[in-house]
């Protein structure tokens, strides 16, 4: 697991390169504000093989998080990040490692009938109860999230992760109420409270598309006021002082940034937005997309990109996405050695101040 001594030898040793506030606070070290994401990619051999060069490069560049899940191709994605942490030169103990349960995973490839592999090697094994699914396909039952957990320590080879979201909860909102996605919730939350007082989870958190992002009215909407009140529930259920959620995971760049802009979370007796709230509340912001899945590469509005600083537009758009109050690491896909040495030079580059950033959306 990454520990406060891994993490700022990790920072010692590489912090000379890069810009102001490159390095941030995290659980109980540090972690680089550019992360290394692995989600797209087809589930074949030679994307493994990129894949496992660009982690791996990355680790050994500066970079000390890696985000995957356990469904990311296929679970390849989980696979191909242990390989590339044991190539690394960098210690185990200095690289912050997330993974995710929400989505059943295929097992190397997609098989012909997924619904038939569903019901294999999910129900007919009792892992997955068919009314806990939505979408035939999601899943934060206790059972399966204790379940999926094994898988990724499995895969990831590793003795513990350090940071293992909830992934996607909105999806359960297609399939029952609110009230009972918070329950869903808190009842996850318990079985990530019992594992990490087990020292198989650092930390844990919730991964969003859509519920931290949008208004209150909207169908996929959570709260993350109500959240956090659950998750010190789930402290108090399994006998545990302080709850183990510290971050939130959710898209957030130039075209998608309405966790700044959008009041959609209570606090108090005030509506804030999903970053103000994480502000306040001390939880860390991993934002997802900060390319926007390769779109913002290649352009960025004019008179935002006139505040950014980067040598290319690339690490203009990452530079903006870590930027953003309470935002700790943007993560960017890295399927190319190519692209990490791009993304990665993106923090030799100061970030924006708060007052400049908050002068962008002025």
């Amino acid at each position: 697991m990454a520990t406060s001594r891994g993490t700022w030898g990790y920072r010692d040793r590489f912090g000379g390169r890069f810009g102001r506030t490159y390095f941030r606070r995290f659980g109980p070290g540090v972690v680089s504000s550019v992360g290394v994401g692995t989600y797209l990619g087809d589930p074949t051999a030679a994307v493994d093989d990129d894949y496992r060069d660009a982690v791996r490069l990355a680790l050994d560049s500066g970079v000390n998080l890696v985000d995957t899940a356990s469904n990311y191709r296929c679970g390849r994605s989980e696979r191909v990040v242990g390989e590339a942490l044991r190539e690394s030169d960098a210690a185990r103990d200095s690289v912050v490692v997330a993974s995710k349960a929400g989505f059943l995973p295929f097992d190397g490839d997609r098989p012909e009938d997924p619904a038939a592999y569903v019901r294999r090697e999910f129900i007919d094994t009792g892992v997955v109860d068919p009314a806990a699914l939505a979408r035939g396909s999601h899943c934060i039952a206790p059972g399966y999230v204790d379940a999926m957990l094994d898988r990724s320590l499995d895969r990831i080879g590793v003795d513990a992760v350090d940071l293992y979201y909830v992934h996607n909860p909105e999806t359960q909102l297609e399939a029952r109420s609110r009230a009972d996605v918070y329950d869903q919730l808190q009842a996850a939350f318990e079985t990530l409270e019992r594992r990490r007082a087990a020292g198989d989870v650092g930390r844990y958190g919730v991964a969003t598309w859509s519920a931290f992002r949008v208004p209150p009215g909207d169908d996929s909407h959570l709260d993350l006021g109500v959240v956090l009140d659950r998750a010190a529930a789930a402290a108090d259920a399994v006998g545990v002082d302080d709850h183990g959620l510290a971050a939130v995971q959710l898209p957030f760049n130039v075209a998608m940034a309405d966790a700044f802009t959008v009041d959609a979370h209570s606090h108090g007796d005030e509506t804030v937005s999903a970053l103000e709230f994480c502000h306040r509340e001390g939880l860390s912001v991993f934002a997802a997309a900060a390319l926007g899945q390769g779109e913002l590469a290649a352009s960025l509005p004019r008179d935002v990109e006139a505040e950014l600083s980067g040598d290319t537009t690339a690490q203009r758009a990452i530079n903006f996405a870590r930027s953003a109050p309470a935002v700790t690491a943007a993560l960017v896909g890295a399927s190319s050695v190519e692209h990490v040495r791009e993304n990665v030079a993106a923090g030799t580059f100061d970030p924006l101040g708060a007052g400049a950033f908050d002068d962008v959306f002025e």
